[in-house]
């Protein structure tokens, strides 16, 4: 039996296309920077998103096409099940940079390739606004960075102060 996911880009939101996604995540370890130094320490907690994180995410995505960035989902049949944005500011002392705002895949669909495929269309999607490089600032935790760390990601050689002082443990 195979699975086939659609892609597409998003253009509309509301809390009906998060019905079913599960933004849940168990964390044991995460990264934190310690003189100058990436550690991984044993920080336990557990990330479930309510209505209410539903309702912030739907405002910022729409703010997100609203200011000229893109959103794209994976769709299993009409079921989203992961989905990535892009804003369309280009920043860092050379305009290289672009920010990837957001790569979530829902709970029970990790491990398929989904979100390293919405890794890449963003990728190519960002090259076409004029970024030479994404920029994220991604969950601390042990599988988020790892995650990440198989696609290639390095830690940025400029922070951007505005997204650190937003989310300080992100890496």
């Amino acid at each position: 039996m195979s699975l086939f996911f659609g892609y597409t880009k998003l253009k509309e939101f509301d809390i009906e296309l998060f019905s079913s996604f599960d933004r849940y995540q168990e964390v044991k370890q995460c990264w934190r920077k310690e003189n100058n130094k990436w550690i991984l320490k044993d920080i336990s907690f557990v990330e479930q998103w309510n209505i209410k994180d539903y309702e912030t995410l739907i405002k910022d995505l729409i703010d997100t096409v609203n200011t000229g960035g893109m959103v794209f989902g994976s769709l299993y049949g009409n079921t989203l099940i992961g989905f990535s944005s892009i804003e369309n500011e280009l920043f860092g002392s050379n305009g290289q940079y672009i920010q990837l705002s957001s790569l979530h895949v829902s709970c029970e669909k990790r491990g398929l390739g989904i979100g390293k495929k919405l890794f890449y269309i963003s990728c190519n999607k960002a090259k076409e606004l004029g970024a030479k490089k994404l920029y994220m600032s991604a969950h601390s935790s042990k599988e988020t960075q790892a995650f990440y760390n198989r696609l290639g990601c390095v830690e940025a050689v400029e922070y951007n102060e505005r997204l650190v002082l937003k989310e300080p443990y992100d890496c």
